[in-house]
């Protein structure tokens, strides 16, 4: 019982609906007793000739007429009742996505997506199947029990009642224990159907990857045991769940037994008539779905409460980031970073140590150095997905905290190492941050990022689906169409991290020269392996190990020992043998 405590902020609000469906379902049950009296008063006539065959056809008609109105009675209260509860499913859908959207990596960090998806659907479901049917079931069912136990014990007999009644506190505390173990049950249910949805969206999303190692057989045992555990999991609810029909029906038929037992006997006694009998062995019959509908709102709103308190537990937790109060100043502004000292969530070796930087409007910053050095943890503090553990980053001198995210955020445009696209149509990916884009606009960002004649040889050009993540295109053509939604946005602040590993030499060049054209007046901060992609920047950062080991820009950086003069000229060595193929070939043909 307690999800309806911790639903009652829905019930308050939605009074009116769920009002007005608790007093149809009074009305149902009020005309529900009267067919069972009816009954009596027809065995009593017909056995004591005291109703004619019109007087019986007239109260057959009545009975008619009450099953008509209590059938449209019912689709009545059951738009209401049932609209309330999807209605609640949307709010709490809509809520949930908010709290994930709001949600910094941090938190993507310690939960899986295969959770967070099974609790947007699974658990949702069963919490509005608790706040619908669940109170349907509670309201009919103490409406109905109480209605029928009033009628019986003032009509018939209340010593007849009490008798038939003596089984039912012992079944109201076996079910109490049932309620129980299944709450706790199917808690741990849903964690193992979670932990199998998540199986599931990975083998999916790695399919490709699965399929080149020939893992086919291997993930398919780990994703069995991951099934053969859920249903194991579910096995022990539906153990649960089986034993609250058996024990309720026990209890009817006890009940049942006694009230015609000592009923007999009072109609022997001559202190209650067939009729009456008759009558209360209906009525008692009228107690059966009661006593199993209250039984099944113990089960399903447990397991709504279960579900419940997943959601609840998602919800209560506040981002990692707190947003700040102050809007982005208007106008070109400088960055400046300082660095002291950064590490992640749950490390306690720092991740970046004594970074400092200063980037004026108009400026390119390069980034690079060996893998995991730190080039993508800086971009990453500057986007504020994280907080600074010591130091500060600052936009038009007031420090990133103070700022709001969104205000922020909208001066940046950010291509990721890892591109993503949606399942939808390549314009549409492109103007993803931009909806209203027109089709020249899409088509301007997509040659600036050299990736236009490339999407005109689709099958349908710019409307071409893509497929999900862009299953049908190619690394380097992913890329340069995340590069293009980028540019789209005209944002004064362009990040690219790593976002021309997939391209080749020639396209890069192209790339970078548009850049330059489409960068003027704009910051651009480039994370790069490859070091022909940084030799324009303003500034270059080498990173290793977490610290800055070189700074200044491409021809100071050669000129000096260290990694970056190495691996430039390395870089150029090997540049230089791929392409010694192609000049021997064409020379062949004049030696010829």
């Amino acid at each position: 019982m307690r999800l309806f405590a911790q639903l009652s902020w829905y019930f308050t609000r939605e009074w009116r609906r769920y009002l007005g469906a608790v007093a149809l379902l009074i009305i149902i049950a009020i005309l529900q007793l009267v067919p069972p009296k009816l009954v009596g008063v027809i065995v009593d006539g017909v056995t004591q000739h005291t109703l004619s065959g019109s007087d019986v056809l007239m109260w057959i008609g009545v009975m008619l007429v009450i099953a008509v109105v209590v059938y449209m009675l019912r689709y009545v209260w059951r738009v209401l009742l049932f609209g309330a509860s999807y209605q609640l499913a949307v709010e709490l859908r809509e809520d949930y996505y908010r709290q994930l959207s709001r949600q910094h990596p941090e938190f993507y960090l310690r939960h899986r997506t295969g959770d967070l998806m099974a609790r947007a659907t699974n658990d949702v479901d069963r919490v509005v199947f608790a706040a619908g049917e669940g109170v349907l079931t509670l309201v009919d069912s103490l409406v109905m029990g109480c209605a029928v136990l009033i009628v019986m014990s003032t009509q018939i007999s209340w010593e007849l009642t009490l008798l038939a009644l003596l089984p039912m506190p012992i079944m109201a505390l076996v079910i109490k224990r049932y309620g129980d173990q299944l709450h706790h049950r199917f808690k741990l249910a849903q964690a193992a159907f979670s932990t199998l949805n998540d199986r599931t969206q990975e083998s999916l999303s790695s399919i490709r990857m699965i399929k080149a190692f020939g893992l086919e057989d291997r993930q398919s045992a780990l994703f069995a045991a991951e099934a053969k555990d859920a249903g194991a999991k579910n096995m022990k609810v539906a153990r649960v769940d089986a034993r609250f029909d058996p024990t309720i029906y026990i209890t009817i038929g006890t009940a049942n037994l006694l009230a015609i037992g000592g009923g007999s006997w009072m109609v022997i006694q001559g202190t209650l008539t067939l009729g009456q009998l008759t009558s209360f062995v209906m009525y008692l019959g009228l107690m059966i779905w009661p006593m199993l509908a209250l039984a099944w709102m113990f089960n399903i709103v447990e397991r709504g409460s279960a579900a419940y308190s997943r959601i609840r537990s998602m919800l209560a937790e506040a981002p990692s980031v707190v947003d700040g109060e102050q809007e982005a100043p208007a106008g070109r502004g400088t960055v400046e970073a300082n660095i002291q000292a950064f590490h992640y969530p749950q490390t306690t070796r720092p991740t970046l140590e004594n970074v400092s930087f200063t980037l004026k409007p108009g400026e390119m910053l390069g980034l690079c150095g060996p893998t995991g050095a730190g080039k993508s943890t800086i971009l990453s503090l500057l986007q504020r997905h994280f907080d600074i553990d010591q130091g500060e980053i600052c936009f038009h001198g007031i420090a990133l905290p103070q700022m709001k995210l969104d205000s922020w955020r909208s001066r940046l445009a950010v291509v990721n190492q890892t591109p993503f696209l949606f399942s939808d149509t390549v314009a549409s990916n492109i103007a993803l941050g931009k909806p209203g884009a027109t089709q020249e606009e899409i088509e301007h960002v997509a040659r600036l990022a050299s990736v236009h004649d490339d999407i005109l040889r689709l099958p349908q050009g710019y409307e071409t689906e893509v497929g999900e993540r862009g299953v049908m295109l190619s690394g380097g053509q992913k890329q340069r169409i995340s590069i293009a939604r980028a540019l789209l946005l005209d944002a004064e602040i362009l990040i690219l991290d790593d976002a021309l590993s997939a391209v080749d030499g020639r396209t890069e060049h192209q790339i970078l020269h548009n850049l330059r054209q489409w960068g003027e007046n704009r910051t651009v901060i480039i994370s790069a392996h490859r070091l022909s992609a940084l030799t324009e920047a303003s500034e270059i950062l080498v990173m290793q190990h977490g610290h800055i080991v070189q700074r200044g820009n491409h021809d100071a950086l050669v000129g000096m020992p260290g990694w970056y003069r190495d691996m430039y000229r390395y870089q150029q060595l090997e540049a230089a043998l791929d392409d010694a193929p192609e000049n021997t070939a064409d020379e062949e043909p004049a030696n010829a």
